[in-house]
């Protein structure tokens, strides 16, 4: 086989692989937003289906959302007055980390996708300095897990700081919607939502400029899958001997990962891009339940 045939089916690979991951994301942003007409009224669906919680981030508010977030349900249920956590949303977080790690973020998170969609503006493409990826374990242990319990109002409960803050996937996808459709929340539009307008101006920008910018430096629930990665039962598997140390799979990686040299990295959203590029198949994603038997 000559170069050209081989560097042509290389490619060939590459977009057959990253066509299968498209489709698997569509399809599961488009089971958890299954109730696209609520945007004309501004409606929330409130059904069965919403005490069940999406493993990636996709806001309750959402007018279209099926599912629940887990990080809205976990601040929910630990600010309560009892401060009791709720061992379902704990367990099903902890459970999807342990058996897929962020490999959630890569195919099933719907705000993932929106992310990648961004990213395929024009614009200038920049590299994010590494130390901004650690901000989104202080979110998580701040905001998402000690605020909601240590900050109570006189009844007792906590407010879901990260959801009520921060968070730009509500703003987003529940609190734009909302106000568009609902001209009596707009009279009360306070200062709080212009910090959070402005949080999700920059946001969007930087995912524009910076490829996840938001799964690198602001997700908690990313933070989550991302310690568990290196436990998780589908991981990334490298074979030194065939490794020629060409770094065709660092300079692909999206999250900034050399997956030689760290294939179980927190930042590692399992998408596979590394995978196929490699010239001679020294890297791969498989399950490795042998080891938990």
């Amino acid at each position: 086989m000559s170069a050209w045939n081989v560097l042509d089916w290389g490619k060939l690979m590459r977009i057959s692989q990253e066509i299968k991951r498209k489709i698997i994301q569509i399809a599961a942003f488009g089971y958890s937003n299954t109730y696209l007409q609520n945007f004309a009224g501004g409606q929330l669906y409130k059904g069965k289906w919403k005490q069940f919680c999406n493993p990636g981030m996709n806001c309750y508010s959402c007018p279209a959302a099926r599912l629940s977030c887990p990080i809205g349900a976990m601040q929910a249920v630990s600010g309560s007055m009892n401060f009791s956590v709720s061992f379902y949303v704990t367990g099903f977080v902890l459970a999807a980390g342990v058996l897929f790690g962020r490999a959630v973020c890569g195919y099933i998170c719907p705000f993932g996708l929106i992310q990648e969609l961004l990213y395929k503006i024009p614009s200038p493409k920049k590299k994010l300095w590494k130390g901004f990826t650690y901000v989104k374990y202080a979110l998580l242990a701040f905001f998402v897990l000690l605020f909601p319990v240590a900050v109570t109002n006189e009844l007792g409960m906590g407010a879901p700081a990260y959801c009520e803050y921060i968070c730009p996937v509500g703003t987003l996808e529940g609190g734009l919607p909302l106000l568009a459709t609902h001209p009596e929340l707009r009279r009360t539009i306070g200062a709080l939502f212009s910090v959070k307008a402005f949080i999700l101006v920059l946001t969007l920008a930087g995912c524009i400029v910076i490829c996840r910018f938001f799964c690198k430096v602001m997700c908690p629930l990313g933070a989550i899958y991302g310690i568990l990665n290196k436990i998780s039962i589908y991981h990334m598997d490298v074979d030194k001997e065939k490794c020629i140390s060409c770094g065709k799979c660092h300079a692909e990686c999206p999250m900034d990962v050399d997956p030689v040299k760290a294939p179980n990295s927190a930042e590692c959203i399992r998408c596979g891009k590394c995978t196929v590029c490699c010239p001679k198949e020294a890297l791969a994603l498989r399950f490795r339940f042998k080891d938990f038997g």
